[in-house]
């Protein structure tokens, strides 16, 4: 046997050590060069790992979820005259013994016996709870109090369950067996991106001291003129309220400085971005996945649209790439139409805020001395106190209040 083993590359970015997100081979079967194995998990993504040689996969480092060091063994491939064994052919490799080739088959011409209904096998009961009369009226019937269902407490048989047994008797119709309360747990292993996520979740919440601040938005003309630039627009090109947030937040953010910042927590340092790369969270089927619009401070509405789009698409498919995964200044969360009242989104460090939008309601609101209905939306931002006060967090938001409740202002250089 000529074995080679396949060690775990360097995946970039400082990475030590990967998890084994996916086997897409097991032990023993056959796989060509640039077959893909796996995948294995960085802190932004799953990536796709081919095999260097052609052969037949011997040992396997783990399973998903387990965690290996850059550099040791991820897969062992035997090359040596290996390539088609273990190949599935769909035909049985099951091989006669010696003494079936000499056994004739069976010619008797005796004619299967009729099968037998089976009796109902008794409930298992360690004891049969009922009342007397109960048992006087089984007694007289000739029922097996074993066979009967119970659904009073502890099994218990009543009256009903009784009635219900005597009339499946009678017609022949099937009895189901009472519901029993399940005691099946499911143990789901906490790997891949899920993983990656709880854990920066627990760090972001452990280190960073969030301050929480929350606004009502009047953004009824704002959704006026959102609706009046989708009437000239294809549908999958049509405007939602993120790129006008994303608008708001780039102005805004030209007052407020030090919230476009990164925390350089190991060289003691905050880094100030003159550009403003927009982290975009988007749920998927893996879990939360942060893609980023770089250079957002140089796109137009439409362009921050289709980037909006187009990330938001490739994470929810997984073809984001890693790169696309890193790198954020600042960041928009939204539930959409799960958006509720308010919330407190935890920041996507190393960044020191996060902007998350609430669902848009109309309701009741007193303007000019009268009450109308206005169509209004909550912010609810955090920031890392730390290195954002409160009062330049508050009046950070308040900017963002004033450009889209004045939606015109948003496009005045």
């Amino acid at each position: 046997m000529s074995e080679y083993i396949f060690k775990l590359p360097d995946l970039g970015e400082g990475t030590v050590e990967s998890e084994i997100g996916e086997w897409f081979i097991k032990v023993g079967d056959a796989v060509k060069e640039e077959d893909i194995l796996g995948t294995v998990m960085t802190d932004k993504a799953a990536v796709e790992v081919s095999s260097p040689v052609t052969g037949k996969v011997v040992k396997l480092a783990g399973e998903p979820g387990d965690v290996i060091a850059v550099g040791s063994m991820l897969v062992v491939i035997d090359t040596e005259g290996t390539a088609d064994e273990g190949r599935t052919t769909g035909k049985s490799t099951a091989t006669a013994s010696p003494d079936s080739a000499t056994e004739a088959p069976s010619t008797s011409s005796v004619a299967d016996p009729e099968p037998v209904e089976p009796e109902p096998e008794p409930i298992e009961r360690a004891r049969v709870v009922t009342s007397p009369a109960i048992r006087r009226r089984a007694k007289e019937a000739g029922v097996d109090l074993a066979l009967v269902p119970g659904t009073g407490p502890g099994g218990r048989i009543v009256r009903k369950d009784f009635d219900r047994y005597l009339k499946a008797r009678a017609t022949g119709a099937a009895l189901a067996a009472p519901a029993v309360p399940s005691t099946r747990v499911k143990e789901i292993k906490i790997i891949g991106v899920r993983r990656i996520i709880a854990e920066r979740m627990q760090s972001a919440k452990l280190e960073i001291p969030h301050f929480a601040y929350v606004e009502e938005i009047d953004i009824t003309e704002l959704e006026s003129l959102r609706k009046h630039l989708n009437e000239k627009k294809e549908a999958a090109e049509r405007l939602t309220i993120l790129p006008f947030l994303g608008l708001a937040l780039i102005r805004t953010l030209r007052d407020f400085p030090q919230c476009n910042v990164t925390h350089d927590k190991d060289r003691n340092l905050l880094l100030q971005h003159e550009a403003v790369h927009v982290g975009i969270a988007t749920q998927t089927t893996d879990g939360l996945k942060v893609p980023v619009i770089r250079h957002a401070e140089m796109k137009s509405l439409d362009e921050l649209a289709a980037e909006i789009r187009r990330l938001s698409e490739a994470a929810r498919t997984n073809k984001v790439k890693r790169e696309e995964l890193t790198g954020s200044t600042i960041t928009i969360t939204s539930l959409g139409k799960l958006g509720g009242i308010a919330s407190t989104p935890v920041i996507n460090a190393p960044e020191v805020a996060i902007i998350g939008v609430n669902r848009a309601v109309l309701r009741p609101v007193v303007l000019n001395g009268q009450v109308q209905v206005r169509l209004m939306m909550n912010l609810s931002s955090s920031f890392d106190h730390r290195f954002v006060d409160g009062y330049d967090a508050a009046a950070m938001v308040q900017g963002i209040k004033e450009l889209l409740e004045h939606p015109a202002t948003i496009f005045i250089a």
